[in-house]
């Protein structure tokens, strides 16, 4: 967010168009440089503002979102590095192949899969989705116990599904939850240890 604000600026400064497509290509970069190997689909969610299905080395696509869905986002308040994760996922699939194939193969198809239950507005299905990805994402040693605590806590308080986000072992989870049971779902991982939460709505 920060690169693309300032990519945009200059821009600006210097009286320059910068399209989407190329602020994005030079936001990747940058990227590059702090993450090591980034999927690509931060900047380009940043850069299109807008909810995308994101695939690396294939085209871009929209998504549409028939009705609104409500998550809880939630801060572990530790930082963790997505180079270091990504790196050490990397190894295992070299020292693992025929174990963890299958394991990024079936997070894919989740992938694909929860895309149609966006866009068919099927918020249950969704969750569990997220809940399936969540328990892969565990296998591959990106996640952690301050991230299982809140998920825990997440669910017991009425979310739908949850998952980690972003690199893992640190940083952020996603609840997915119905508006009634939101607020009830943050003050939960606000007292099971979130440093922030925060209710947002995509699609509305």
């Amino acid at each position: 967010a920060v690169t693309t604000a300032l990519a945009r600026a200059i821009a600006e400064a210097i009286n320059q168009s910068l399209p989407d497509d190329k602020l994005n290509q030079i936001v990747f970069e940058v990227e590059k440089i702090y993450h090591g190997t980034p999927s690509g689909i931060d900047n380009t969610v940043i850069v299109y503002e807008k909810p995308v299905y994101y695939v690396k080395n294939h085209p871009l696509e929209l998504l549409s979102i028939p009705k609104p869905i409500t998550f809880v986002v939630a801060d572990t308040g530790i930082s963790a590095s997505t180079k270091i994760a990504v790196g050490d996922v990397w190894r295992l699939h070299q020292a693992e192949p025929k174990r963890i194939q299958p394991i990024l193969a079936s997070i894919g198809g989740l992938v694909n899969r929860a895309r149609i239950a966006i866009e068919l507005g099927q918020i249950e299905p969704l969750g569990h989705l997220m809940l399936q990805n969540h328990a892969l994402l565990r296998t591959l040693t990106v996640s952690s116990p301050e991230i299982e605590n809140l998920i825990e806590a997440a669910l017991t308080g009425g979310a739908i599904g949850a998952k980690l986000s972003g690199g893992g072992r640190g940083g952020n989870m996603i609840a997915l939850v119905q508006p009634d049971t939101a607020e009830n779902v943050r003050q939960d991982l606000l007292n099971a240890g979130a440093k922030r939460a925060f209710i947002t709505t995509l699609g509305k």
